[in-house]
């Protein structure tokens, strides 16, 4: 399975539905909430970011090598399948 890794606001609810549908799917994933990280952090979120060609949203969401910006279950499920 590929690694899930996602970068969230603690506050934002479509970022609290992102990690609720890869926990009721069973799907493991990281996640640093980029609001309680350092300033050191949320430099190397940015830069992550930046990166992948993306500005600083959130859900911010790597499978893999792919990026998905925003809530889509959809493009989730389908990068996970690939």
């Amino acid at each position: 399975m590929k690694k899930v890794m996602m970068y969230t606001l603690s506050t934002c609810p479509w970022c609290k539905k992102t990690k609720s549908f890869f926990a009721e799917k069973n799907i493991p994933f990281e996640f640093i909430d980029y609001d309680k990280a350092s300033k050191e952090e949320q430099q190397k979120i940015r830069e992550v970011c930046s990166a992948h060609g993306e500005g600083i949203a959130f859900p911010f969401v790597i499978i893999g090598d792919d990026v998905v910006v925003g809530y889509n279950p959809q493009k989730y499920m389908k990068l996970l399948e690939s």
